[in-house]
């Protein structure tokens, strides 16, 4: 083939290239940075009695870390995902170990469809349904009553905030380890218990380095979904325990302050950026 032709086709496999990326390019570009940007650039503008005014300020910026309201709002935001991830893990790791390792094969799939039947629900029912069993007069309370017990106030709290995030995230990350766990090879664990290394050892070095991708991609999945959702806090917490999804919406729906809810939305942005950037590395695990 000459050099005329083979430039010729590289060409044409380029153009090929672009035609198939264009597209989705095209919806990136439309339905996220451009979004962002503007988001971005509505940030440094302010809300007066007048209107919008261009203004190019850090005015919303400085307010953000000079009120306590606004600081408090992002600090139960941090410590609601912090929690919501950390019992998910605790959770999903041994509930996905069971799976891929107890289970006989012929049950795993049935195992794996019982695990994401949470996620055919309807996402307002689960919290609705959290709200019925740990309301003052719910079922959970009124089986301690049954029984004598004293009663838990359980209702409109970071508590029930915290279990219905978890109960929903849990299958969620059930779903990344265990692919983790069933790419291991097994001749791995008979390795270590050759060179003399006894469960926990295997675990620690051989297991968990390996099953880091699949927590890792499941526990950012998780912060990234749980620190911007607005529905769950509303209902279960019940307002009690503001939020920045919430204060976001207040600003947009009481106030109609654009600016400073673009500038809680870019805060937010940062700290999903952060908890990115803080489990990157255990993504590329298995590509080192």
């Amino acid at each position: 083939m000459s050099q005329t032709a083979a430039t010729s086709l590289e060409t044409a496999e380029r153009r090929r290239a672009i035609a198939l990326a264009a597209p989705a390019f095209l919806w990136t570009l439309g339905f996220f940075v451009l979004p962002f940007a503007i988001m971005f650039v509505l940030s440094f503008w302010q809300r007066t009695d007048e209107g919008l005014v261009a203004s190019w300020t850090l005015e919303n910026y400085r307010t953000f870390f000079g009120e306590t309201a606004y600081l408090e709002a992002a600090l139960n935001s941090i410590e609601i995902t912090l929690a919501v991830t950390f019992f998910s893990v605790l959770l999903a790791y041994p509930l996905a170990w069971i799976i891929a390792e107890e289970l006989p094969a012929r049950y795993r799939r049935l195992a794996l469809a019982m695990a994401i039947i949470p996620f055919w629900t309807s996402y307002v029912v689960r919290s609705y349904a959290w709200t019925l069993l740990l309301a003052k007069r719910g079922v959970i309370n009124t089986w301690l009553s049954d029984w004598g017990l004293p009663v838990l106030d359980l209702a409109n709290s970071r508590i029930a905030t915290v279990t219905g995030f978890t109960h929903f995230f849990t299958m969620l990350l059930v779903l990344t380890i265990y692919a983790s766990l069933v790419q291991m090879p097994p001749n791995l664990k008979r390795a270590a218990a050759d060179l003399g290394a006894g469960p926990f050892a295997t675990f620690r070095h051989v297991i968990l380095p390996l099953t880091m991708p699949g927590i890792a991609v499941g526990a950012f999945i998780t912060f990234a979904i749980c620190i911007g959702d607005y529905v769950t806090p509303q209902i279960l917490g019940g307002g009690n325990d503001l939020a920045l999804p919430q204060l976001i919406m207040l600003q947009v729906g009481r106030r109609a302050d654009l600016p400073m809810a673009a500038t809680l939305s870019i805060i937010l942005m940062i700290f999903v950026t952060i908890a990115y950037l803080a489990t990157a590395r255990y993504m590329k695990v298995e590509g080192r």
